[in-house]
């Protein structure tokens, strides 16, 4: 009987062995299947896409960006002129793309993070990877690239993000096990140790500019786009996020406890390991590219499951096209909003995400 109960499970049921609900069990009503729903994200992301890179500082009609993509991609059609060019393809699109890349990756990480620790709360920065980035990224912009090796501020970022991995890990195993409550405490003391350590060195840096420029940072930014930081992130999201969707059927035996997922062969401990470990690899390369993005990865997976349900093999799929799309308009928002100036990208995901998480809150509640 617990053998059926566990296996039913694994394909998306909404309750764990021990009948506690599985992370945000908000969904209500049959759920979306897959080929209905991401080819409709796909068309709307791509919408998305053309018109964050039309709107800007200079408006480019949708005719002319289309025809500039169109051109750069296939090599057909007239050439565009070389101002709209210039605006298109070598400016805004690589933003654009950063933003749909980074959103995606943070949705999916969200996700993987809230399966495999079993806390509605988890998200790609709860296990303090950000802020141990966000302390490398300071010194190397206050103190100069000699302070960190010199190593630029994107990989000091990344090497801040695997110390304080390596960090939480340790102090989250007990008998050799990693303990999900111990992860998010240790998690969660380490960022405010970072955070803390962070600020100290915004605070003795005496350079006004290289302040402004962390706490830019600390909050978000893509303004430092390009093709050539574009490809590998891009990448990494591409690769962590077939092997997790390979492996969904493991994240719904974990998102249904650690008895169920036992039951059925999954080797708990060395599984979750791997999956923290690819987890906080992926947030490093993100954050190494945008700094603390906030509020993707804690939101996103939440409002997919209200659409499609919690089983992983539509979840994730569906969860990297909302994050990605989500990310371009935010980013569009922090571009125009304050036009000449430019907003954080985690001031703007900070706003929308807080009352959409306490709406998911109150429904969780009610429900």
């Amino acid at each position: 009987m617990q053998r059926q109960r566990s296996s039913t499970l694994v394909t998306g049921a909404d309750e764990s062995p021990r009948g506690g609900p599985v992370p945000t069990p908000l969904r209500r009503g049959r759920p979306l299947s897959l080929p209905v729903v991401a080819p409709l994200l796909l068309a709307l992301l791509l919408v998305t896409v053309c018109v964050a890179v039309s709107v800007g500082s200079v408006g480019v009609p949708l005719g002319t960006v289309t025809r500039v993509i169109a051109h750069h991609l296939t090599g057909f059609g007239a050439s565009p002129g070389v101002m709209d060019d210039q605006i298109v393809w070598n400016l805004r699109m690589p933003r654009v793309l950063l933003a749909a890349v980074v959103g995606a990756g943070l949705a999916v990480v969200g996700v993987t993070l809230q399966a495999t620790v079993r806390n509605p709360l988890a998200d790609p920065y709860v296990l303090g990877v950000s802020a141990g980035a966000g302390l490398m990224a300071s010194i190397a912009i206050t103190l100069g690239s000699v302070a960190v090796a010199g190593l630029s501020t994107s990989a000091a970022a990344f090497v801040g993000a695997l110390v304080a991995m390596a960090a939480v890990l340790g102090l989250s195993r007990r008998a050799g096990r990693v303990i999900p409550s111990r992860l998010i405490l240790a998690g969660v003391t380490l960022s405010y140790l970072f955070s803390g350590a962070t600020s100290f060195v915004i605070f003795r840096s005496g350079n006004a500019d290289a302040a402004h420029s962390v706490l830019f940072w600390l909050l978000g930014s893509l303004s430092e786009s390009s093709w050539s930081n574009l490809v590998l992130p891009a990448a990494a999201v591409l690769v962590v996020g077939v092997h997790l969707l390979a492996r969904s059927r493991t994240l719904n035996a974990l998102a249904a406890g650690d008895d169920a997922a036992l039951s059925l062969g999954v080797p708990v401990h060395r599984v979750r390991i791997h999956l923290l470990v690819v987890a906080s690899l992926l947030t490093g390369v993100l954050v190494a590219v945008s700094g603390g993005i906030g509020f993707v990865g804690l939101i996103i997976p939440h409002l997919v499951r209200l659409v499609v349900g919690p089983d992983h093999r539509r979840l994730l799929p569906v969860a990297m096209f909302v994050g990605a799309i989500y990310l371009v308009v935010v980013d569009l928002l922090c571009r125009v909003l304050v036009r000449p100036e430019e907003l954080p990208v985690g001031i703007v995901t900070a706003v929308l995400g807080a009352p959409v998480f306490l709406w998911l809150l109150r429904r969780s509640e009610a429900s």
